[in-house]
């Protein structure tokens, strides 16, 4: 479902222009651009941003499915900001904007004639967000960063994997993007608040690596304090819950079960029609059972064996035993809870004729709920109608501009 109505989103009225690529900045700008902002995606005339490129093609040549789904909403306004006209044009569209996220590596827009500076100067309103993979300071300011490098830097990484295996990629590769779109997200939002009770702008400093840091628990306290290093324990070890895990069924499939009370463990000896289990001489106490997980834990692994998943979880759900499907996307599909709360949008893609379904928006607002108006657009396609519409320029200039190939 697309709405077509946006005067009552919340971030209607603030311009954001997109200049960064991939993932991380430009999920900000996609948050953003779902509640009502206006989000001008800025790219390079060949080629563009190269998360056009990331991801399974699609009929519409050069662009994928990741770039019809994590660049909805936005306009496409080809730049060349390697040439002075484009420079110029850049500054001009800076001065009646909002929001500019970015993502290059320290100092490239500062040689490039568009640092933090030079745009506070011409817009003292303006909020930047600058993600790199170590932030703006720093001895590592200058090294390249990536999400996979910011999952290892940041410590979690080292906890994914078995007990004295290699580490393993903790979910998805793109997951420290994601995490730093959103605190870059709530960075710009607060910024924003401050700019309406000030007048002044500021930039926000987000670093891939910080916001998988931001993600450890007690990681750091313990370390301080006790010199503990956590280890990898595997799906089935958790330092303050049993059980706590992942437990593969009859049918080849698998759930997740965890017990973080004595009450949820009795729970679960119910669903497992043991309830001698949670008294009081076996493994009733949460202490007990941690001293004791790994018999605790084939206890249920082999119970979850002997039941196909269905059977695990509806007994699971009788009780109000804590359990849930490990769901591949297929799961996803078929998945009653997702459909009711819209988690899957069918969108129409008007070129190729194709349905796109891509995630919805979260999060909820009850009473201004964000937007999808439209999938990712074609490289350059509403270049014309921003020069236009926002600097007042003619069609004379504009292909005057696409001569000197600024745009």
């Amino acid at each position: 479902m697309i709405h077509e109505t946006e005067a009552e989103l919340p971030l209607a009225g603030i311009r954001v222009i997109d200049v960064a690529t991939v993932i991380a900045a430009p999920y900000c700008a996609t948050i953003l651009g779902e509640f009502g902002a206006d989000v001008l995606k800025v790219e390079h005339p060949l080629g563009g941003d190269a998360l056009r490129r990331f991801g399974t093609p699609t009929k519409r040549q050069g662009d994928t499915l990741t770039w019809l789904s994590e660049a909805r909403n936005k306009k496409s306004v080809t730049i060349d900001l390697h040439r002075p006209d484009g420079v110029d044009l850049f500054k001009k569209l800076v001065a009646k904007s909002d929001v500019v996220c970015e993502n290059f590596r320290p100092g490239t827009l500062e040689k490039w004639g568009l640092g933090w500076e030079v745009l506070h100067a011409i817009n003292p309103g303006l909020i930047m967000l600058r993600v790199t993979g170590y932030g703006q300071t720093g001895p590592y300011k200058d090294r390249p960063g990536f999400a996979r490098i910011a999952h290892a830097v940041g410590g979690i990484a080292y906890l994914a994997g078995m007990p004295k295996g290699r580490p393993v990629t903790p979910g998805s590769t793109t997951l420290g993007d994601y995490l730093t779109g959103l605190y870059g997200c709530i960075g710009v939002l607060m910024a924003l608040r401050y700019r309406d009770l000030t007048g002044c702008g500021q930039y926000v400093d987000a670093a891939l690596y910080e916001s998988v840091f931001r993600c450890t628990d007690e990681l750091v306290p313990i370390y301080a304090m006790y010199g503990i290093v956590r280890e990898r324990h595997g799906p089935n070890h958790n330092e303050f819950e049993c059980p706590h895990g992942h437990f593969p069924t009859k049918d080849g499939k698998w759930v997740a079960i965890a017990c973080a009370t004595d009450k949820l463990f009795a729970r679960l000896a119910l669903a497992m029609e043991r309830p001698e289990l949670a008294s009081s001489s076996t493994y009733g106490e949460q202490k007990t059972r941690l001293e004791n997980c790994h018999d605790v834990n084939e206890i249920v692994r082999d119970w979850c064996g002997s039941l196909t998943r269905e059977e695990v979880l509806e007994r699971c759900y009788a009780t109000g035993a804590p359990a849930g499907p490990l769901n591949n996307i297929a799961d996803v599909f078929g998945n009653r809870q997702f459909h009711a709360r819209r988690n899957l949008v069918a969108i129409d893609e008007e070129e190729t004729g194709e349905t796109i379904v891509v995630p919805s928006v979260i999060p909820r607002l009850s009473e201004t709920p964000g937007q999808i108006k439209h999938l990712g657009p074609k490289l350059g396609e509403h270049t014309a109608e921003v020069l236009k519409d926002l600097l007042g320029m003619d069609d004379c200039q504009i292909d005057e501009l696409r001569k000197k190939r600024v745009i």
